[in-house]
This record gives C-alpha cells, structure tokens and sequence, in this order.
C-alpha cells in the first residue's frame, strides 16, 4: 500500500515527519538530501525516532539512546536488540510516499499490546 506523507518542500533537510497510522512511520530527510521511511517507534521501548537526533543516515531514539540505521532498519547501538522495519519511499510531482512493507513490525511488548486490543 501507498501512502502520501507530505510534500517534499515541505521536509527540510535534517528533518523527519510522522505519519499517525497504526503503527506509526516516520519519513526521514537526510543534510544529504536522502529519503528514507522506517517504522516511528523503537523496538526497545514506546518511544517516537521522528523526536530523536538525525545523523547521516542514523536515528538515536530520544529515549534511552539506541541507533538504527534508516537504510536497513538495523540496530546501530543498544539497548534495542531489534531493527525496525523499512519502507519504500516514492517522490512523484514533489509529493512524497510510503511505500508500506508487507514483513511484520518488531515493536515493543506495551505497543503491540495496545495495537492488538490487550492492555497497555
């Protein structure tokens, strides 16, 4: 499934936007002017990558420090032991889109509990 995130002037550089779907994704705009698109919460604990630090082609989540790498998803320092899931990012007439992969998401234990209708 494709999705539209936002228009490519409006993501500045060194920049991300979070798309508010279940569970959330997160377009990241690299100071290289790269694009890439991952599943906004870490893997370690309930915690947003689009309010961490960009740098280059890495994430820190804002929380506890862990570093994914937005290329491949994986998992560039603990505490996260599991990557975070990539999507395919599509720019057409300026506008950007999502690309939504089909493998499942690897969320933290309270997240995919409250997606799946359990307690929080």
């Amino acid at each position: 499934m494709m999705i539209p995130a936002c228009r490519l002037e409006d993501l500045p550089r060194g920049e991300a936007h979070r798309l508010d779907i279940d569970p959330p994704v997160s377009v990241f705009h690299t100071d290289d002017g790269e694009l890439f698109a991952i599943d906004d919460t870490c893997t370690h604990q309930d915690a947003s990558l689009a309010d961490g630090w960009l740098d280059g082609c890495e994430v820190e989540c804002p929380l506890h420090a862990s570093k994914f790498d937005l290329r491949t998803g994986a998992v560039d320092a603990p505490p996260a032991k599991l990557p975070v899931r990539t999507h395919e990012v599509v720019v057409e007439g300026g506008m950007i889109h999502v690309r939504l992969s089909t493998d499942a998401p690897n969320l933290p234990p309270c997240v995919a509990a409250r997606l799946a209708g359990g307690p929080a």
